[in-house]
């Protein structure tokens, strides 16, 4: 079974390889030169650039205004008392 490449290097997979390894449209595939050939790979599939992708995401809100450890603490901080104090006042409602 052969493929032209087309003009912008793209392939169609056929659909008797896509069902056979479970590629879906809106799936991810990660392309590896093996030799002179290329292995074609779901990226669900593939744990090496799963834990790339996990790896890619980390720092991301290194920057972000509000996303320090200071900040997420203080925020928890006043998350903790609103419910101390709400815990307290359904307590004095309960003992009337």
């Amino acid at each position: 079974m052969t493929h032209k490449v087309g003009i912008k290097g793209q392939v169609v997979i056929p659909k008797a390889i896509r069902d056979e390894i479970g590629i879906e449209p809106g799936d991810e595939v990660t392309f590896e030169p093996d030799g002179k050939a290329v292995r074609v790979r779901r990226v669900a599939d593939d744990p090496g650039a799963r834990r790339e992708r996990i790896r890619s995401l980390r720092g991301i809100f290194a920057d972000a205004p509000g996303f320090s450890t200071a900040a997420l603490e203080a925020d928890r901080r006043e998350e903790r008392t609103r419910e101390e104090r709400r815990d307290r006042e359904r307590t004095a409602r309960r003992s009337r």
